[in-house]
Parts: structure tokens; C-alpha cells; sequence
């Protein structure tokens, strides 16, 4: 039995995804072997983030400033919007480097089965842009699965009637996958060869 302060922190890490106790143990640890300084720098950035990380006034994506950078970038492409469901899939694509549009994350998926519906995902923010924008393309970004193409279809039939073209990322992604577990050449080639909904 370790005691209450290591247990506790044990039990802390464990509450992120895919920490399991094992690992938990070896984090700890870890810290108990590093300098005051360290700790002290790890504790205030743990800290800190609530307090920093907002939401984009525009785009919804994570970020320290009312917009974010991506929004303030003119130099962008801005005929095209990439609609997402995870901010995570945006510093994603940016690693890689294969698109230069905006973008625009959506609270989720439509998931009727969880009880998750269109007016909870935030798309009234997503249909004031497209309205606002001169958008030409909108590309959905999201994972293959039947909560993604739920949401796909229920939002290209509430677009329907602005002259815009809907793309979805190409088929080379596994259904089921998530992106962010996707090697970077297939989705380059999933984002470059994606495909108009019907």
C-alpha cells in the first residue's frame, strides 16, 4: 500500500485516457525522481491550463487568444472550410502540412443513441459562417463511422440550398478509425482525393 499522496496522484493520472495503473505507478515515480524545479514547472502548467486555453470566437478551435492563429492568417486559402468534430485533427493536419484553408470544430457527432442531437454540437455557429463567408468547398473531416456520416448528411441537407460544394475525405480511412491514429500519408492522400456527397 503506497501512501495517501502517491495514491491520490496514482489515481489522478489514471483519470487521463489510456493511463492505466501501471502506468500511473511509473509516472509518479518518475516525478519522485525529478528536480523541485521540474515539479514546480509541471504543476503550474497543469495549473495554468484551464485558465489559458479558450475557444476561437470563430472557428471553435482551441487556442489563448479570442481568435485563434489560423483564423488570423489572411494568407490562407478562404474559398475552402474543413468542418471537424475534434480541435486535435487541426493541429494534425497542420503537422503535416497539406492544407492551407480554414477550419471549423463542431462539439462532436451526431449520436442519437447517446443522446446527442444536431442542436447539440454547436452547427448553428457553422451555418452563420458558411452564410457570412464566401465559402466555395466544405470538406467534412470526419471519422469514418455511422455518427459521422449521420452528421454529414443532416448537415449537407440543411446546406442544401447555398450553391457550395460538400466534400468528404476519401475512403482510404478504415471505418471506425480515428484520425488521429491515421499515418500521415493516408490521410494526405484521403484529404487530396476526397470525394462530393450525393
Amino acid at each position: 500500500m503506497y501512501p495517501t499522496s502517491i495514491e491520490n496522484l496514482i489515481e489522478s493520472f489514471k483519470l487521463l485516457p489510456g493511463i492505466g495503473e501501471k502506468t500511473a505507478e511509473r509516472l509518479v515515480f518518475s516525478l519522485l525522481d525529478m528536480e523541485q524545479e521540474n515539479i514546480d514547472f509541471f504543476a503550474h502548467n497543469l495549473k495554468e491550463l484551464p485558465n489559458k486555453i479558450k475557444r476561437c470566437e470563430k472557428c471553435n478551435s482551441i487556442t489563448e487568444d479570442k481568435i485563434c492563429n489560423i483564423c488570423n492568417d489572411n494568407t490562407r486559402n478562404n474559398k475552402v472550410l474543413c468542418v471537424i468534430d475534434d480541435a486535435k485533427t487541426i493541429f494534425l493536419f497542420e503537422k503535416m502540412n497539406v492544407f492551407n484553408g480554414y477550419y471549423h470544430v463542431l462539439d462532436g457527432l451526431i449520436s442519437p443513441i447517446d443522446g446527442i442531437n444536431p442542436e447539440d454540437i454547436g452547427i448553428e455557429k457553422l451555418l452563420d459562417r458558411i452564410k457570412k463567408e464566401e465559402y466555395q468547398e466544405i470538406i467534412f473531416a470526419f471519422k469514418p463511422s455511422i455518427e459521422g456520416e449521420t452528421t454529414s448528411s443532416y448537415i449537407k441537407k440543411i446546406i442544401s440550398d447555398i450553391d457550395i460544394k460538400v466534400t468528404r475525405l476519401a475512403s482510404g480511412l478504415p471505418m471506425g478509425a480515428d484520425i488521429e491514429y491515421v499515418d500521415s500519408l493516408t490521410l494526405e492522400r484521403a484529404l487530396n482525393d476526397r470525394t462530393e456527397i450525393s
